[in-house]
């Protein structure tokens, strides 16, 4: 099957480090891969816009990748000395007694944010942030197509903006895409992890993690044309018997509810996703062309972690730094198994490391389905195999 290949990623904060290493070990076989529709959401959206900026081939802009994350740590993505979290928690907690008085402070994130966007600036070389790599790979043919969805939270709507090539609008429950010229605010305010990380302005909205409403996150590269996806989600997926077990005895503390919380918003939603594009394809390819009503058959692949990467952040938390080990700890991170929400700002580089490397030894391990799938041919039904395969 030839078409429009997309690549799809997830969301999951420091979690998208993984993709990054699946990546690597991608473009050490197809160094000249090219992805004609790229979407990306929360990290994920950092990951896509990086790669549809990238001027090099395949491999080059991978290699470039994996270098900022290697060189990513706690305080390169927020203020994590004790005078800025102190700040910070005074005006929550000044504002949750004011009983809503005007004088009360503006509470704008658990932490500030602004390394991040001095990260981003530096490696996108994006001094005023704009993005001119992806016009020009737009104006050259290599790429059709860019989506980073975030979320208006004076709405609740998520917009999608996009930047691509003889584009058609699209307008759903919830749902919208926007034509822009993408740049760093785009991709800080897909990034902008609900209550830990402050929303972002973009003209006269302010804009969040584009994860919290996506109920249909390969929906944006279904828009824009896709017709092959190569989708990383960041969710171990656990057996029968581990969904049984309980992370935590007695009352979720805090950090279990927010964990709770985060999947569903970052995780969960994709592989519903595929379920439900698995049943459309079946269905499609027992209707003729005429049938069919303008829906087209969609292949899937989706790659996930081989392990727990939530309850792997328990091994890397005593190198946090200490004020803000001190504050995630009071919300109750130490008990529970899996704290998938400490997994979301665990930016250690330790850390970072391990994922990109369980990324390589996961796509090494699996190379036989993406070759598989790149080369056209059809995978069997939904199978569970380390990755759901669909």
């Amino acid at each position: 099957m030839s078409g429009p290949l997309a690549l799809a990623m997830g969301g999951g904060g420091a979690r998208a480090a993984y993709q990054v290493g699946l990546l690597s070990s991608l473009a050490r076989r197809y160094p000249e891969l090219a992805f004609s529709i790229h979407t990306g959401v929360s990290a994920g959206a950092i990951n896509s816009a990086f790669l549809a900026n990238g001027s090099g081939c395949f491999s080059e802009t991978v290699k470039q990748l994996d270098d900022v994350w290697r060189n990513i740590n706690t305080d390169t993505v927020f203020n994590s000395n004790a005078g800025s979290l102190f700040f910070n928690v005074l005006r929550w907690g000044t504002r949750l007694i004011s009983g809503g008085s005007k004088l009360a402070p503006p509470t704008r994130g658990m932490v500030d944010t602004a390394p991040l966007r001095e990260l981003l600036l530096g490696s996108f070389d994006s001094p005023d942030g704009r993005l001119p790599g992806i016009a020009r790979n737009l104006a050259s043919g290599r790429l059709l197509a860019l989506g980073l969805p975030a979320t208006d939270y004076a709405t609740g709507r998520t917009i999608v903006y996009v930047q691509g090539r003889e584009l058609e609008p699209w307008n759903r429950p919830n749902r919208i895409s926007v034509a822009t010229e993408i740049t760093i605010d785009h991709v800080m305010a897909s990034a902008a992890l609900p209550l830990f990380f402050p929303a972002v302005r973009i003209g006269e909205r302010w804009l969040g993690d584009g994860g919290i409403r996506l109920i249909s996150p390969l929906a944006p590269a279904l828009h824009l044309g896709a017709e092959r996806i190569i989708a990383i989600s960041t969710r171990y997926a656990k057996t029968r018997e581990e969904e049984s077990m309980p992370d935590v005895p007695g009352y979720p503390p805090p950090a279990q509810v927010i964990s709770v919380l985060m999947n569903a918003i970052f995780l969960d939603a994709m592989d519903q996703d595929a379920f439900n594009m698995a049943r459309i394809n079946d269905l499609l390819r027992r209707l003729t062309e005429e049938q069919r009503g303008g829906l087209r058959v969609v292949e899937l692949l989706i790659l996930r972690p081989s392990q727990d990467i939530g309850k792997l952040a328990t091994e890397y938390e005593p190198r946090l730094p200490e004020p803000f080990r001190f504050m995630t700890r009071g919300l109750g991170t130490r008990e529970t198994k899996s704290p998938d929400s400490l997994s979301l700002v665990m930016f250690e580089p330790e850390y970072i490391q391990h994922l990109l490397e369980l990324g390589r030894r996961d796509g090494d391990a699996h190379a036989g389905d993406l070759d598989a799938f790149l080369a056209g041919e059809r995978l069997p039904a939904v199978q569970q195999t380390g990755f759901w395969r669909i």
